[in-house]
């Protein structure tokens, strides 16, 4: 019985995550969990899945909570309360699947604590994954990727040496907006920008997947994970989300990973490895039905996030620090139709063209640039 600690519980890759342990309830327990504001969603999940220890975001949800379970869970809240959840004695595995750089720093406390890490939280490697990957290999702890990205790429190294790769090819639908020009970008709403035409994900995540930003986001995890430079990790736009990703090796070979667009899949995987359980409810892949595959270039200048991702992963230090703090806030600003969505390019651009890469920051310098890079932000589109 492998033991689960799921920070991030009540979102897109939370809620999945749960199918999982519930389809593998003599495989998997959960013991410490982790939501937001979702209260009715943590009553659900405690009166289920029975943890022990649940953190939620606000002080006075967590006493409304602690009163109504007395005696049999400990609730906590904030970060002491993710910390908590990350380290809990009784896990083997870390679910990181919250949203944003909150991740990090209980990220870095359960690594420190041994447990093994199933990341889906991009902002952790994205901002610090200099500090992440140096802890896992100082404390012998395995990080193993959720995203279908890097999941397939992981799935596609099994077996191989790694100095023999050539290249990743990190695939990308193109999202809600691919068949568009950027004039016609100008004018499009919060609505059109949620209806991603593959993938169930959450607001934020399918604004990025817009935008492409998500894509970028990835590309540099991929640097992290995989320990390549960037010259050697693509990106190739695939519309039917398919392959999920791609490795090409020295000798040209070529190995991909295939399904259909279900994240319980690699979320499975991340759990399970190194063995894999059968996926009882998911919809198999029938290429005949399918019939055709279609792949297409990138184009940096129609989708200038990307763009930005490489330029801020190249740099270095802390420039992916305010890429991912400024498209953090430029987001929430789309989202409560602030800003347009063309804007939200020119928030990332301004953001890094005014910082100075600090490089090889401490946790403390990049939590002090994360939340500066905010402020300024938000302070500039204050009312």
């Amino acid at each position: 019985m492998k033991k689960i600690s799921l920070m991030g519980a009540s979102g897109s890759i939370g809620l999945q995550t749960l199918d999982v342990l519930r389809a593998h309830q003599d495989r998997f327990s959960l013991e410490a969990f982790s939501v937001g504001r979702n209260i009715d969603q943590a009553r659900k999940i405690i009166e289920e899945f029975n943890p022990s220890l649940v953190s939620v975001q606000l002080k006075e949800d967590a006493d409304q909570l602690a009163g109504e379970y007395i005696g049999k869970v400990t609730v906590m809240s904030g970060n002491e309360g993710l910390i908590e959840t990350a380290v809990h004695p009784e896990t083997d595995l870390l679910v990181n699947a919250v949203l944003g750089s909150v991740g990090l720093e209980p990220t870095l406390k359960a690594i420190e604590a041994g447990k093994t890490i199933a990341i889906a939280n991009k902002e952790t490697l994205v901002t610090a994954g200099h500090l992440v990957m140096d802890a896992a290999q100082k404390h012998g702890v395995e990080i193993l990727p959720v995203d279908s990205e890097h999941s397939a790429i992981f799935q596609a190294l099994q077996g191989e040496d790694r100095k023999n790769i050539e290249r990743l090819v990190i695939t990308a639908s193109g999202g809600s907006f691919r068949d568009l020009s950027r004039i016609e970008l100008e004018n499009v709403t919060v609505e059109d920008a949620l209806n991603h035409p593959n993938w169930s994900m959450g607001a934020k995540i399918t604004i990025d997947s817009a935008s492409m930003m998500n894509k970028g986001l990835e590309v540099i995890e991929a640097k992290w994970l995989f320990d390549l430079p960037y010259d050697k990790i693509d990106v190739l736009q695939h519309r039917e989300s398919i392959i999920h990703s791609m490795v090409e090796f020295h000798d040209s070979s070529v190995m991909a990973q295939l399904g259909t667009p279900d994240m319980r899949v690699p979320i499975q995987y991340a759990l399970s490895y190194p063995d894999r359980f059968i996926h009882k409810t998911g919809r198999r892949l029938k290429l005949e039905e399918i019939g055709k595959l279609h792949f297409e270039k990138m184009d940096f200048e129609r989708f200038r996030c990307l763009d930005f991702a490489y330029q801020a992963g190249r740099t270095g230090g802390t420039m992916p620090t305010v890429l991912n703090a400024a498209n953090e806030a430029a987001v929430a600003l789309f989202l409560k139709e602030k800003i347009s969505f063309l804007e939200i390019e020119q928030v990332i651009e301004k953001a890094m063209s005014f910082h100075h890469s600090i490089q090889n920051p401490d946790l403390e310098t990049i939590k002090e640039i994360d939340q500066d890079t905010r402020s300024k932000i938000l302070a500039e589109f204050k009312g």
